[in-house]
């Protein structure tokens, strides 16, 4: 695993449109989020240290925000063929193990990782009302083995400023995960 941080595109910056599979293949488009009070993306896979340290602090918060009205969407751009423990199958067995209510989408070609940047996983970009950058960074201070309780604070706090309609602090810190796994 290689320790990679987010790469924090600049705030403000428009989300990059997009229409994905779910790991059943239903497909996906952002268009779809236009009217919700923010929308959350969120790079993901299942085998990464880092991932699976936060996801289910990450579930519940993902959770109580679609409810108060931010998406979550969340995005598998690993090589699968080179990782299958990232297949779309084992995208299904993780959806259902982890309860997730939130649509669980395959960037197969990784061009959507690409435009938006994204460099690890987990890597975080929250975007308000006008699917304008308000936040990228990390969950929380906790990592695997720093013995930092799992809390989800940093996130917490840009998505309730988002629905407060205001901007985020703008002092913000880098996701560290695993490398999104890049195909030759």
């Amino acid at each position: 695993m290689a320790r990679t941080p987010s790469t924090m595109p600049e705030l403000g910056r428009p989300a990059a449109l997009f229409e994905l599979p779910d790991f059943n293949g239903e497909p996906f488009a952002l268009e779809d989020y236009v009217g919700c009070d923010g929308v959350l993306i969120v790079f993901w896979c299942n085998h990464c240290p880092f991932v699976q340290h936060l996801r289910d602090a990450f579930v519940a918060l993902a959770h109580e925000m679609d409810e108060r009205g931010i998406a979550v969407i969340a995005i598998n751009s690993n090589d699968f063929a080179a990782y299958p423990a990232d297949a779309p199958d084992r995208m299904r067995e993780e959806a259902e193990r982890g309860a997730y209510r939130f649509p669980y989408l395959v960037d197969e070609d990784q061009r959507v990782a690409r435009a938006y940047d994204a460099a690890c996983t987990p890597d975080f970009f929250l975007y308000d009302r006008a699917l304008r950058l308000a936040y990228r960074g990390q969950f929380d201070a906790s990592r695997p083995g720093n013995g930092v309780p799992v809390t989800g604070d940093d996130l917490r706090a840009a998505c309730e400023a988002v629905l407060r309609g205001e901007a985020p602090e703008p002092e913000q810190r880098p996701s560290l995960g695993c490398n999104i796994k890049w195909k030759a």
